[in-house]
């Protein structure tokens, strides 16, 4: 039984951007997906860190599709959100969008669900706050990251 107080999904909401430089891309220009990916991890971890107050460290990540491409140039925009919150798990939803940082052109390219745990000073698992959802689109938001949940759990 949790003793510890809700936190709101809002507490964890969390953006970081980047521009892409040539060192990120192949040589047509397309940004590494590996590289993107790392972006994805680093914005939901911060997101669970938040979240937890806890260091966390990554489990599962669901699925990345990337829709398209992103360029050399294009600012990178990461929004990430806690969904879900397990006794010591925490999933993140991040979107991804690249922007034209000229015309002010925004694309969505991605959004994926990651899986963090989070843990104590001695490397061990640690309980997590329960998630408060204040609204009804963070009801959804919760109600289908516990769905994405028990079809991780029935895939074990």
């Amino acid at each position: 039984m949790t003793t510890l107080a809700p936190k709101p999904m809002r507490a964890s909401r969390i953006s970081i951007a980047q521009l892409m430089q040539p060192e990120h891309a192949n040589p047509a220009g397309n940004v590494h997906g590996g590289y993107i990916m790392k972006l994805v991890d680093e914005c939901g971890a911060l997101a669970c860190m938040r979240h937890a107050a806890r260091r966390v460290v990554t489990v599962a990540i669901d699925r990345m599709t990337f829709r398209q491409p992103i360029k050399i140039g294009d600012l990178v925009i990461l929004s990430a959100e806690v969904t879900y919150v397990g006794r010591t798990s925490l999933e993140a939803a991040v979107h991804v969008e690249a922007e034209n940082p000229i015309s002010g052109e925004k694309t969505h390219t991605n959004t994926a669900y990651l899986v963090y745990v989070a843990i104590g000073e001695d490397g061990l698992p640690v309980e997590v706050p329960p998630l408060l959802a204040e609204n009804a689109e963070e009801r959804e938001k919760l109600a289908a990251g516990q769905a994405r949940q028990r079809q991780r759990l029935e895939q074990k």
